[in-house]
């Protein structure tokens, strides 16, 4: 029985060493190096020309999901749609800035004198069907300006792929997937400037 469980175990931590390696954060193009002297940064997000899964545009893909749902109960679709777009303020963003901070010991704030604006270019929603799954994932660019200047741009990095999953798998919702792809990116980022 120890056996198996440390088998089962030992297979777990390659899979989330798989998924943690596939993320990439690199360096576009700048200089980042102003924000390591900083204790504080303004953060704020856009969601310009994102695709989402399979779909090049982000609206095709919301009103495929609205009919589909739709079809199955009268305006549960219209509630999905809703929830998709409120959960960016009130979950993902919030988990972003979160991992951000702790990993980065910089407290965001909107007097700050730098602002990255994470503008997220792509969305994996994945699935987790109880027999099935996909991880989420999001990738996006991390653009950091002057707040009083935004035309001075000081560096953009890229995170590709960030992982989305809850420990234990019971990450049924969308949004709990994509908080934790926020938050695997928030935490990425944060590291990247931070080591670099």
């Amino acid at each position: 029985m120890k056996l198996l469980f440390s088998g089962a175990a030992f297979i777990a931590l390659l899979s989330l060493s798989a998924t943690t390696m596939a993320q990439k954060v690199k360096l576009k193009d700048g200089d980042f190096s102003p924000l390591k002297s900083e204790t504080e940064v303004n953060i704020e997000f856009t969601y310009n020309n994102m695709g989402v899964g399979k779909y090049k545009d982000e609206a095709d893909y919301l009103e495929k999901k609205r009919a589909d749902y739709n079809k199955k109960e009268d305006g549960r679709g219209d509630v999905w749609v809703k929830a998709w777009v409120s959960d960016r303020q009130g979950v993902f963003e919030p988990k972003f800035i979160e991992l951000f901070s702790k990993y980065s010991n910089m407290s965001e704030s909107k007097t700050a004198k730098y602002t990255i604006i994470f503008n997220t270019w792509f969305t994996e929603p994945g699935y987790n069907i109880y027999i099935s799954r996909e991880n989420a994932k999001i990738s996006g660019d991390a653009v950091i300006v002057e707040t009083a200047n935004r035309n001075k741009v000081l560096a953009t990095i890229t995170v590709e792929k960030a992982p989305g999953r809850t420990f234990g798998g019971y990450d049924y919702d969308t949004g709990s997937r994509l908080a934790e792809s926020y938050a695997s990116a928030g935490k990425a980022l944060a590291k990247f400037i931070k080591d670099k």
